[in-house]
């Protein structure tokens, strides 16, 4: 069977002992592998979703004698209309096929935002949805040009949080990024790895929970994929901060965010971080970084103007820079 491996951050596929394609029963074997995890995610999502619920917030009595926590399936299954051995193999990841609209009256049963109602699709496997492209680790030329024509901080992400690109300005907030290789370029890695006495990145706590959930959400896309798995797998095993969150399933989409950076040479800087979609290569991201307030303003003129306040002085913990940002 194919053994996937990386090279500079990119999935490529090798056979035994050469570099021949899979043939058509290592492809049917590993969609089926990737079939069941699959369901298994979605099963697990479900019963998260359903276990944060109580009868009467969804408008049924109480009950008395209940000895596990939010709904029963069979009340689930009472809500969204569907039987009840179904509802409980589709939440045991059995093999069965769901249509768009029971989806839709589960959606409703579990009060699913849009978001999880989003997350729901991708793990039942809908068509309309479901299609996505390779992962992507690199960028077109276009939009690293696009990238070194914005005078504000930017830089270019897939789905799994690795930086792909960045500009003059982003290298200044971050000197060294060019030295990382693979997930030790990973905005998520570095945030739940990377020792917590000197990190840069001030509210990241405040901020984990709605990172993972944006993970979670982008995982649904990449399932059972090997480039994805390992990643995730090595985080858990990592932080146990990581696995709390990535256990709680919960899932949500990009949005503007507040980042508070502390730079050693100019000071905290209060960052405003927008993300634009690239529709030419889905998955990829442009986040552009300004300043949300007078001092980070003045901050980053200083860190654009005087190229000693660009190369971060010793850290008092005594981790360097690369330490502080990468946990190897």
């Amino acid at each position: 069977m194919a053994v996937p491996t990386i090279t500079d951050g990119a999935p490529v596929d090798h056979a035994p002992g050469g570099s021949r394609p899979r043939d058509r029963h290592e492809t049917q074997f590993l969609s089926r592998q990737a079939g069941k995890v699959r369901r298994t995610e979605l099963g697990t999502f479900l019963r998260s979703r359903r276990e944060r619920l109580t009868p009467e917030g969804v408008g049924l009595p109480p009950s008395l004698r209940r000895r596990t926590p939010g709904l029963r399936r069979e009340e689930v299954a009472q809500l969204a209309g569907v039987g009840v051995t179904w509802y409980t193999w589709l939440e045991q990841g059995r093999p069965i096929n769901a249509s768009t609209q029971v989806l839709d009256s589960i959606a409703r049963a579990l009060r699913l935002d849009p978001d999880e109602h989003t997350h729901l699709y991708r793990l039942a496997d809908v068509p309309s949805l479901a299609q996505v492209a390779t992962p992507r680790c690199t960028v077109d030329p276009e939009v690293q040009q696009i990238l070194d024509e914005l005078s504000s901080i930017a830089c270019a992400l897939n789905e799994r949080f690795d930086v792909l690109a960045w500009n003059a300005a982003y290298q200044r907030l971050f000197p060294g990024i060019a030295n990382f290789r693979g997930k030790y370029r990973n905005s998520v890695w570095s945030i739940f790895t990377s020792p917590g006495c000197c990190h840069p990145y001030v509210n990241r706590t405040e901020e984990s929970p709605r990172l993972v959930a944006t993970l979670r959400a982008a995982y649904a896309h990449h399932v059972g994929e090997p480039y994805w798995e390992q990643f995730i797998k090595d985080l858990l095993e990592r932080s146990q901060q990581f696995a709390t969150l990535w256990a709680q399933h919960e899932v949500a989409g990009y949005g503007t965010r507040i980042k508070i950076f502390n730079h050693p040479a100019v000071g905290p800087l209060r960052l405003k971080s927008t993300s634009l979609g690239v529709h030419a290569t889905p998955g990829t991201r442009v986040i552009v970084y300004l300043p949300d307030d007078d001092d980070t303003a003045q901050g980053l003129r200083r860190l654009e103007n005087d190229c000693s306040a660009s190369t971060w002085p010793p850290l008092p913990c005594g981790h360097s820079f690369m330490e502080s940002l990468s946990s190897q």
